[in-house]
């Protein structure tokens, strides 16, 4: 055969190829049949919608879940979406080709000149969703992106045993403390610690809960719907006959599938949520609406009314875009139902609209990679995930110039208030849960040290005296949860509350130091230089404590995990 010809039949074989190809995508991205005027909404066979439509049965034989995903994006005129991630076994996540996971913008915080702004002002955050995230990515054995990481959460993700408050009236009280730097002998680290009253379980209030859930085709993955099906469990397991359950689902349209139920109807709860199966696209902003509807129409005036969303954050049907989530979710907190976002899953994991969300409607966030993150959330840490004990909590510092030259906020990049937001009650700010406790870290320069990054001003500026040894004041302004108007806490900040040998401080303050720098070194902050892994792993392993449920001794596994994870997740097709 010559060449000539033996060229020609690979070519005829490459075409017959393409188009037999282009023949198969054909077919995967029609349209199956419908039943007329009925919507997709991702539920079981079986189950029983109570809103006004009632859903379309599922295909006899679906798809695999991956496909049935990129065909339902491809109908609703998705066309940049890929298939859904798989979930392989042995705990390793095959993400899509195109990795869509989307995370806040936002830059270290900046250095502050004291003698230009000494005051500080931002909204607490006791949200622990960057940190099971983060574990998430480096137990598949790469670093997270950088703005996946946020230093604050990851410090509050653990408990530490601040000054205890005396009653509900008062529900904390600031514990401070100064110390080195463990990263630059230089500078001192301001902490200020919260720990916030812990209701005894026969004080805790009844619950109306609506859960909230994603069944749409992007939740198919063993890491998504089935897992949260599983999560739930647990939760349902703590509640009792003074408590009431809710479910809303949402996937091509949102419908109620389990009406107001007694917590003490365990089986009825529980079958409703075995039923929920995935498919369709997500129609967010609707189910949104819904839960909300239901949780003031069933509104229990002595106790806590509260929805719990879960899904993977990829909206993609009705409202979509996360400002307008946000509006309305911010204009619905003013009926007193507080919010609770859980994020599942990867690959297209969306946390901008997660923490709009949580931010906007008097809610908290978190992550569940896994059961043991489920059972920390919904059983070890229950009381602090229904009932908040103090809302809209503010901190504000101002720093004595006469001793503070510079100072930086570590972590609360999405978090900050301008100075005049503090003393008004109409703006928004954090929540805290019954127990909760809350850290925040500042790096300052004391004045007269080699560390110091700005130039002295040509022609110089007025500088503060030093009342009684004072290096700042702390002030903490917050809400009883049936309040409208704040109450003002303070502390001022002395020489007394001066540490110079860091290996003799709390084994506490000493931890939430070495969860800092390692933040510090997984978001490739600029301020940390004289600080690696194996320093922080050192610190972490020294102040673990008693460490009942072994939180601290993990996180010092996960440190060792980044010193040789990958940078990037590798394609896999």
């Amino acid at each position: 055969m010559t060449t000539h010809r033996f060229t020609a039949l690979i070519q005829s074989a490459s075409t017959l190829a393409l188009v037999a190809g282009l023949l198969f995508l054909a077919g995967c991205s029609t349209e199956p049949e419908k039943v007329s005027g009925q919507p997709e909404t991702g539920l079981a066979e079986n189950e029983t919608v109570l809103s006004r439509q009632e859903p379309a049965p599922l295909p006899p034989a679906p798809p695999p879940p991956g496909q049935m995903y990129a065909d339902t994006m491809s109908r609703a005129g998705g066309a940049n979406y890929a298939a859904a991630p798989s979930f392989a076994p042995g705990g390793s996540y095959a993400y899509p080709v195109e990795n869509t996971e989307q995370y806040p913008d936002a830059d270290a915080n900046p250095i502050k000149v004291t003698a230009r702004e000494p005051v500080s002002t931002f909204s607490i955050d006791v949200d622990t969703a960057s940190y099971s995230n983060m574990r998430r990515y480096l137990e598949d054995g790469v670093l997270p992106p950088s703005d996946a990481v946020r230093i604050e959460e990851l410090v509050n993700y653990f408990d530490y045993s601040y000054a205890l408050p005396s009653d509900r009236s008062e529900p904390f009280q600031p514990t401070v403390a100064v110390y080195p730097t463990p990263w630059n002998s230089e500078t001192q680290i301001l902490h200020i610690g919260v720990q916030g009253f812990d209701l005894p379980r026969a004080e805790r209030p009844n619950a109306n809960l609506v859960f909230l859930f994603d069944t749409s085709g992007s939740m198919q993955d063993e890491n998504k719907l089935p897992l949260l099906k599983r999560s739930f469990r647990l939760l349902v397991e703590q509640l009792d006959e003074n408590d009431r359950v809710s479910i809303v689902v949402y996937a091509g349209s949102a419908g109620v599938v389990l009406e107001p139920t007694n917590g003490s109807e365990k089986a009825k709860i529980l079958a409703a949520l075995d039923r929920l199966e995935a498919g369709g696209s997500t129609a967010g902003g609707e189910g949104i609406r819904q839960a909300y509807q239901l949780a003031e129409a069933n509104f229990d005036e002595d106790g806590v009314n509260r929805v719990i969303l879960a899904t993977d954050g990829d909206f993609n049907v009705g409202i979509t875009d996360p400002e307008a989530l946000e509006d309305f979710v911010a204009r619905e907190r003013d009926s007193g139902v507080f919010l609770t976002v859980l994020g599942f899953g990867g690959g297209n994991y969306n946390d901008v609209t997660m923490q709009a969300l949580s931010q906007a409607g008097n809610g908290t966030a978190a992550y569940i990679d896994n059961l043991n993150e489920a059972r920390k959330v919904f059983v070890d840490e229950i009381a602090g995930t229904l009932f908040t004990i103090a809302k809209d909590v503010k901190i504000q510092v101002e720093f004595n110039p006469a001793r503070v030259a510079e100072y930086r906020l570590i972590g609360y990049e999405t978090r900050l208030l301008n100075e005049t937001d503090f003393n008004n009650d109409a703006v928004d700010a954090g929540d805290i849960g019954s127990g909760h406790t809350v850290t925040a870290l500042y790096e300052i320069t004391p004045v007269g040290s080699d560390a110091r990054m700005s130039d002295p001003l040509r022609y110089g500026s007025s500088v503060a005296s030093n009342p009684g040894g004072e290096i700042a004041f702390v002030k903490l302004r917050y809400k009883l949860p049936d309040e409208d108007e704040s109450r003002l806490l303070d502390v001022a900040v002395t020489d007394a509350d001066f540490r110079t040998d860091f290996a003799a401080l709390p084994e506490d303050v000493r931890f939430a130091a070495a969860v800092a720098g390692a933040g510090h070194l997984l978001r490739h902050d600029p301020y940390v230089t004289d600080f690696d892994y194996t320093r922080a792993i050192a610190l972490a392993n020294g102040a673990r404590g008693t460490d009942e449920f072994g939180y601290r001794a993990e996180f010092v596994q996960l440190l060792r995990l980044a010193e040789t994870a990958e940078s990037m997740q590798p394609l896999q097709r």
